[in-house]
């Protein structure tokens, strides 16, 4: 087993006045070049967005786009001629493949909205973009699977052979997550509280990555969520 650790306060920080932006991968103008990337996993950004504020129409492509409300809700339009909000307790997923544009702006005039801005590089280029959006079901003490690479699964799904799953804790709770391939790491972030990922310590907003195991042991303290990212430790 091999592991890689993230404190919150090793993060890079950008303060742009209606966006703080916290990121535990090299993005922007943070770089740090052993912080690239976790496998597939290249982008975590923990943003607060200032009301009213939110990102103008801008492109991507050959990218899978995750974005998970954790306060508040985000006003999401795009070149697909998609527009919804999301919400605290949705998960969203944009698959950018050929390339789409889309904008984020805070849904309220009084309140910040915090979310997750995950990228993850995809197994192929050139797909065909697409956007879908579900909530979170509540399974509180339990890790329940947002995202898979198949459309038959729970949750949404991208174009890469990942799993994401949250877990919501009100009670201490042990358990053993087991990956699903053989060739993935998985990358934990704690949202709140107090959990231990394979013997680690962790608390709140530090991130730990995990590769060359079969399965990893989980201890959370009732108050912690926590947000586990399997991914492919090898690019494309």
């Amino acid at each position: 087993m091999k592991t890689v650790y993230h404190s919150a306060q090793s993060r890079g920080f950008a303060d742009h006045d209606w966006l703080k932006s916290y990121h535990s991968f090299s993005f922007a103008n943070y770089h740090e070049q052993e912080r690239m990337h976790f496998g597939v996993l290249r982008v975590l950004n923990d943003d607060a967005v200032a009301p009213g504020k939110g990102f103008g129409r801008h492109p991507h492509s050959n990218m899978e786009i995750i974005s998970i409300p954790l306060q508040g809700a985000l006003v999401h339009q795009d070149s697909m001629g998609n527009k919804s909000i999301i919400r605290q307790g949705d998960i969203q997923v944009m698959s950018a493949g050929t390339g789409v544009e889309h904008s984020e702006f805070n849904n309220s005039n009084s309140e910040q909205v915090r979310f997750l801005q995950i990228w993850v590089i995809p197994r192929a280029k050139g797909v065909a973009p697409r956007y879908d959006q579900q909530q979170i079901p509540e399974a509180p003490n339990t890790l329940v699977q947002v995202l898979s690479p198949s459309p038959e699964d729970q949750g949404v799904w991208i174009h890469q052979n990942a799993w994401f799953s949250i877990g919501t804790f009100d009670q201490d709770v042990s358990l053993t997550y087991t990956l699903h391939d053989q060739g993935n790491g998985l990358y934990a972030f704690v949202l709140d509280g107090q959990v231990k990922l394979g013997g680690h310590a962790l608390n709140r907003r530090d991130g730990l990555g995990i590769w060359e195991t079969e399965s990893v042991q989980l201890e959370v303290h009732a108050g912690a969520q926590v947000l586990l990212m399997e991914v492919p430790m090898q690019l494309a």
